[in-house]
């Protein structure tokens, strides 16, 4: 009889229901909160660390097996595999990606070859889908059947609480009920709490409201105390587990032997529930701080996977002109990524779209740094050529005794190389000293060739001072339009005489004018023709000099800007000596100034224009 009597009823609560309602959700309903809300929480790191060594068979094996066994396959398992076959895709296409382009391919025409494996995978995670949904189906009518059934067993035990039949007729099918109510095991979640009170509701009555025999009612009692006390000391004992989610689901499976159990004696019913209560608690906040704990380094990890990409989007590409900017920029990027590898993963929500964006970032950084390096390759192959131009114009021109035009040509060519860029490393020296090896043939050759000239610079010096003495000793009996002639033509052998000593130059210079200028004054030569003569001597030893051509060539801009200049002045003397010629009836005195100016300004302009004509006789 006693055995009989073994009822596990959950009725601890009895009388309490109502406060319990109102002020805390029942233990079953917190623990199964918990346990969704725990279920697939387990780090996602463990699960990578044990895919990620696999390779593409090794996945597909076993994503295959699981989805043979799709009824027992977890989710995350699933998931796992397939972060892992994708990972070593993704390396193999930025492999082949990267091959492509360092082969002279254009990014926008890479196209990842199709992978046989990613179309075995995609065809088993389709197949899992489709067993889990019907798996799904099939565990919802079972629930809904449980539901029904179990219905049917309040309703059962209902009657049983106001039947009048004979005890242990009532106690038989109330065992009866309890053994079919264990058996029944999952119903829809929004109707388990509804059961539960309802059948600990009938359940506790049956033993309040019908007087059974105290003697198996003590029975009972003793033996779920005995039991329940039993899983209170187990609960206090998963306090010191160090694994918190293993603790966590250990609790469930206590509060689920818990509600299996019966009710203890009325007296003891809140007493050990809060003892059991307190104890669950303690696992539940610890369970609690985990994840929440979990939740802040995920948060953390976002917002330094967020300071990274930041970096690497905020690169100013501008700064970046050289290789030494590319190569020092580089390192700071592989360190970044170094570092991301470094930081674990960001929420669920967040992770995937950070890699992307990551990714996204960094692809934009190499592609540019690509384009940059493909860019500079391409400069630098035509400023080779443009350089072996150089060379080859510059060894033609090294053998040239032409001294002063290829002079100029030379430091031409030396100024151009000047505003060609850098060429290959490779090819820098040798280009470069091809370069310089001509030059310096010329110009060794051209300082010899002045050695030698130094010479003949000291005779140019004693024949310039033979013609200064023959101006200054000019026969004074002759006639003036003889004189004149005869002062031009020492001129002009002055001018015929090459360079002087560059010492000797300015003192044998002031001699010579001081010598012409006397006999000007004395013959009374016009100074126009005195400003031409002398005009005239300054072009040819300008002419004489290396840089005489671009000498001559700026003597006569300005001379040309001088002549604009007086033109419009012209112009506005001109119009304004007009002007007062009509309106000024007083102004006869103004009028003879600005005649006089512009008679001033057409005799200086006449001259400019023979000083031009000079200057292109010269060129």
């Amino acid at each position: 009889m006693n055995d009989t009597h073994e009822a596990n009823l959950p009725v601890e609560d009895n009388g309490n229901l109502e406060e319990t309602k109102a002020t805390e959700a029942t233990p079953e309903v917190v623990a199964e909160n918990l346990e969704n809300t725990a279920e697939g929480a387990a780090p996602a790191e463990e699960e990578a660390a044990e895919t990620g060594k696999l390779s593409k068979e090794e996945i597909v094996q076993q994503l295959s097996a699981l989805v043979n066994n799709a009824a027992n396959a977890s989710r995350n398992d699933i998931e796992s595999l397939k972060q892992a076959y994708y990972k070593i895709r993704r390396s193999e296409v930025e492999e082949l990606k990267k091959t492509f382009l360092e082969t002279g391919g254009e990014e926008k025409d890479f196209v990842a070859p199709e992978d046989e494996a990613e179309n075995t995978i995609k065809d088993l995670l389709a197949d899992y889908k489709k067993a889990k949904a019907e798996l799904l189906a099939a565990e919802e009518q079972v629930k809904a059947a449980n539901y029904a059934l179990k219905l049917q067993l309040i309703e059962q035990l209902k009657g049983l609480t106001e039947s009048q039949e004979d005890f242990n007729k009532l106690y038989q099918e109330f065992k009866e009920i309890q053994t079919r109510w264990k058996e029944l095991k999952a119903v829809p979640q929004e109707h388990v709490n509804e059961l539960w009170k309802s059948y600990q509701l009938y359940s506790e009555k049956f033993y309040d409201i019908i007087k059974i025999n105290n003697q198996f009612r003590d029975y009972d009692f003793k033996k779920n105390l005995e039991l329940k006390t039993a899983l209170c000391e187990a609960v206090e004992k998963l306090e010191n587990e160090p694994d918190v989610v293993s603790a966590f689901h250990q609790l469930q499976k206590l509060h689920q032997q818990w509600r299996e159990i019966g009710p203890v004696a009325k007296e003891l019913r809140e007493e050990l529930w809060n003892r059991f209560k307190t104890a669950s608690t303690v696992i539940n906040k610890r369970h609690q701080l985990h994840f929440e704990s979990l939740k802040e380094r995920e948060q953390e990890n976002l917002e330094a996977k967020t300071a990274i990409c930041e970096e690497i989007e905020g690169i100013d590409y501008t700064a970046l002109k050289t290789f030494k900017d590319w190569e020092a920029k580089n390192k700071e990027v592989m360190a970044l990524q170094e570092k991301w590898k470094t930081i674990g993963f960001a929420p669920k929500k967040s992770n995937a779209k950070i890699f992307e964006r990551f990714r996204s970032a960094c692809d934009v950084y190499f592609s540019r740094k690509s384009k940059f390096y493909k860019s500079v390759k391409e400069d630098m192959e035509k400023n080779l050529k443009l350089k072996r131009g150089l060379c080859e114009k510059a060894e033609a021109l090294k053998d040239s005794t032409d001294w002063k035009n290829t002079t100029d040509k030379m430091i031409a060519l030396q100024k151009e190389w000047k505003t060609i860029g850098s060429v290959a490393h490779k090819h820098s020296d040798s280009i470069w000293k091809r370069f310089i090896a001509a030059c310096d043939y010329f110009f060794e050759q051209k300082k010899k060739n002045v050695s030698s000239q130094k010479g003949a610079e000291q005779v140019n010096l004693l024949a310039k001072k033979e013609v200064i003495e023959k101006i200054n000793t000019l026969d004074t009996s002759l006639e003036p339009e003889i004189a004149i002639d005869t002062l031009k033509g020492l001129m002009a052998e002055w001018s015929a005489i090459g360079h002087v000593p560059f010492r000797e130059k300015d003192k044998i210079y002031k001699e010579y004018h001081e010598a012409v200028d006397s006999q000007f004054d004395r013959l009374k030569v016009d100074q126009t023709d005195r400003k031409m003569q002398s005009f005239c001597t300054n072009l040819n030893d300008m002419a004489q000099d290396e840089r005489g051509k671009s000498k001559l060539y700026g003597k006569r801009d300005r001379l040309m800007r001088t002549y604009e200049r007086m033109k419009n002045e012209l112009q506005t003397y001109e119009n304004n000596i007009g002007f007062l010629s009509i309106f000024s009836k007083g102004g006869g005195g103004l009028v003879k100034e600005m005649e006089r100016k512009i008679e001033k300004l057409k005799e200086d302009m006449k001259l400019i224009v023979k000083k031009i004509e000079a200057i292109d006789e010269n060129l």
